[in-house]
């Protein structure tokens, strides 16, 4: 009996990592696609003898794309650096301490207040009126439209707000008979053990921003302020950046025609994002350790 029991055990175990790895491989395929064009030899490519594995394996496009002035690359992976550093930060502060205000029971409008905060994300005020609102405050073409506007998101709110109300009311009630004030309540009782919920706004405000494209492109008008999402289209459409077809260029022996070129742009803009998952994760554990020992 328990040999046959432990065969359906071991056989769902097997179904389940088989599906779990084809979903995996799906989710990696257009990174690895990409990445593998981008290495790849112009001369293969442009013979159409590259359909996943690379041929020819070089990083020339990668020393190509970053050293061309006229790409700005760099300075698109700075700005958006900054603005996502700048933009996630004021996100997590505001986010976090608005969500502990909000569930306090305490706070006798805090219902209120939540409904007004839902408002504002179910109506939206259109692309004119944010404009023109904007404008007064005198955010068109200034870095801070990139961190101020989103500094509070509503969907993100109501995440951190539905976690922090799960945690125990008794931890506040305690270091408050031990003479703890909300500001030490807030950061050295609640902030330890929300770990698992600021990693995953973190992760959410900084991905929203890293990937902004309309925002900046309405907003922003001055050419060192673009972001990398404006930079890579601009490469994606015009081959070389410059408005021009881009012709096939030979570095050290190695072919670098538009594929590669595209195809190195999309890499270069997805890499320090996807770098941002392994210390999400390492954060997500710990906190989870932590409450559970709490608890």
């Amino acid at each position: 009996m328990k040999t046959k029991r432990r065969k359906k055990l071991d056989w769902f175990e097997i179904i389940n990592d088989t599906i779990l790895c084809l979903i995996a491989f799906v989710c990696i395929y257009p990174f690895l696609y990409e990445f593998f064009i981008a290495i790849s030899d112009g001369r293969f490519l442009a013979a159409g003898q590259v359909t996943f594995l690379p041929k020819g394996i070089n990083l020339e496009v990668f020393k190509y794309i970053l050293s061309n002035p006229k790409l700005d690359i760099v300075l698109g992976m700075r700005n958006s650096f900054l603005y996502t550093a700048g933009g996630t930060l004021a996100g997590v502060v505001t986010t976090f301490i608005t969500a502990y205000a909000l569930s306090r029971p305490q706070i006798k409008q805090r219902y209120i207040l939540m409904g007004l905060f839902t408002l504002t994300w179910v109506f939206e005020a259109g692309i004119i009126p944010t404009y023109i609102v904007y404008n007064v405050f005198g955010f068109i073409d200034n870095p801070l439209v990139m961190v101020v506007p989103g500094a509070i998101n509503t969907q993100y709110l109501i995440i951190c707000k539905t976690y922090l109300e799960g945690l125990p009311y008794e931890l506040e009630e305690a270091a408050t008979v031990d003479g703890a004030n909300q500001f030490h309540i807030l950061f050295r009782i609640y902030l330890p053990i929300s770990k698992p919920i600021v990693a995953t706004i973190s992760t959410f405000y900084a991905v929203n921003i890293w990937n902004q494209y309309l925002m900046p492109q309405i907003y922003l008008k001055s050419a060192n302020l673009k972001t990398i999402q404006q930079i890579l289209k601009s490469v994606v459409l015009s081959s070389n950046g410059a408005g021009e077809t881009m012709q096939t260029i030979m570095k050290e022996g190695i072919a670098i025609n538009q594929y590669n070129m595209q195809a190195a742009a999309v890499v270069i803009a997805m890499v320090p994002i996807l770098c941002v998952y392994p210390f999400v994760q390492k954060y997500f554990k710990s906190g989870i350790l932590i409450g559970a020992v709490k608890g």
